[in-house]
């Protein structure tokens, strides 16, 4: 047995809610607490910090140190993450180098944000001109190009997103920490009739704002002591950002999930037909649609049938998003990366009550992390964890 193995024995999850009015540290706080709570431990056994950007706290230069001041930390490793929503996952994965390499016991990975309440963010790429273009109505008119592009390519696909939009609505009904406001069940027809956004993207095929925090414990075999009779295992790993750049006219339907997942499942030496369940990132239904192609899951193209052809809930043959999703929970900024992650763990140690999988081996959990105009979006991460180690 190995005693370094990073394992991930402990999470934590706030409810998500609109315009909470709380400050960032507020919520961390929270998550943090509850962490600490769960796993017997105090602060003083946390050595370790990676913290997700904030929106709201995107103009503070010192976010992770005064993260840690905010939380009572004094640590041996601090790390920031700033890869938007694929921070979370990415951040785990650094984690899990720092416990490897002996830089530190116990890391708390760690994302809070309160968009609904403020948001500071001014993201730019380098050459505005491009990335802002005008009249582009922010990510729903970058996602509205994309998949204009996939439906002129493979047909249209709004059939498939229905069926996944419900789904996903309904696994929010039993997530206790879901918006109250997307706490209430959809139909396929209510989903179809939803207005325009930017077309082909509707209301429906985004995420709300709100506000909340989520978190998990990163640490050794070793070191995890009692905690590692429940601790789950990180399988595999990959990451890619700026999929395909030196192509001035990439195919914008193929995204880096295909070179972090092809990584990430080699590691894990599973193939996709044995991935027990799917927690996508899901800032858009149709970024589902992508990554279930570029994961394996289906060819090219195939994502729509796979859907239609696939029982996807919770008691399915490959559950997708079981709490949820962003889509059904609501997108706490940053802190969404984290939904998907913690429900993952949730899972896998038999701890997710009435929406439970009823044979939880393994879970694939993504990130996505920046959008850029007319490419497809700029980072990718893939992990695949197994069940109690």
């Amino acid at each position: 047995m190995d005693e370094n193995e990073p394992l991930i024995v402990g999470f934590a999850e706030t409810p998500y809610t609109v315009a909470s009015g709380r400050s960032v540290f507020d919520l961390a706080g929270d998550a943090h607490a509850q962490l600490l709570e769960s796993t017997s431990l105090d602060n003083s056994a946390i050595d370790g910090l990676v913290v997700c950007a904030s929106t709201t706290e995107a103009g503070n230069p010192f976010w992770s140190a005064y993260f840690a001041d905010a939380l009572g930390l004094e640590l041996d490793f601090c790390q920031g993450m700033d890869l938007g929503g694929a921070s979370f996952i990415v951040g785990v994965a650094r984690a899990a180098l720092a416990v490897r390499a002996g830089l530190c016991r116990r890391i708390v990975v760690i994302a809070a944000d309160a968009p609904s309440t403020i948001n500071r963010s001014d993201p730019r790429g380098y050459r505005p001109e491009w990335q802002d273009t005008v009249g582009l109505m922010g990510p729903p008119g970058v996602f509205g190009l994309l998949s204009s592009r996939y439906e002129a390519q493979y047909g249209p696909v709004q059939d498939a997103l229905a069926k996944l939009a419900v789904v996903q609505r309904q696994h929010a009904l039993l997530n206790e920490n879901a918006c109250a406001k997307l706490r209430k069940p959809l139909t396929a027809e209510e989903y179809l009739a939803a207005r325009q956004i930017s077309t082909p993207i509707n209301l429906l095929d985004c995420v709300m704002s709100c506000d909340g925090a989520n978190a998990v414990l990163v640490t050794s075999r070793r070191e995890a002591g009692a905690l590692a009779a429940r601790g789950i295992q990180i399988l595999g790993f990959g990451e890619r950002t700026n999929h395909d750049i030196a192509d001035p006219v990439p195919d914008i339907t193929r995204c880096g999930h295909a070179a972090a997942g092809e990584k990430a499942l080699r590691a894990s030496k599973l193939s996709a037909a044995e991935i027990a369940m799917l927690q996508p990132y899901d800032d858009f239904l149709i970024a589902i649609l992508l990554q279930l192609e570029a994961l394996g899951f289906c060819p090219p193209g195939g994502g729509r049938q796979f859907l239609l052809d696939t029982d996807i809930s919770y008691r399915g043959a490959l559950p997708i998003n079981t709490g949820g999703g962003q889509i059904s929970c609501g997108q706490a900024g940053f802190a969404g990366g984290g939904l998907n992650f913690v429900e993952a763990v949730r899972q896998l140690r038999g701890e997710a009550g009435a929406r439970q999988v009823p044979t939880p081996r393994n879970a694939i959990v993504t990130g996505i992390g920046s959008i850029p105009y007319i490419r497809n979006w700029g980072v990718s991460g893939v992990m695949v964890l197994g069940g109690i180690a």
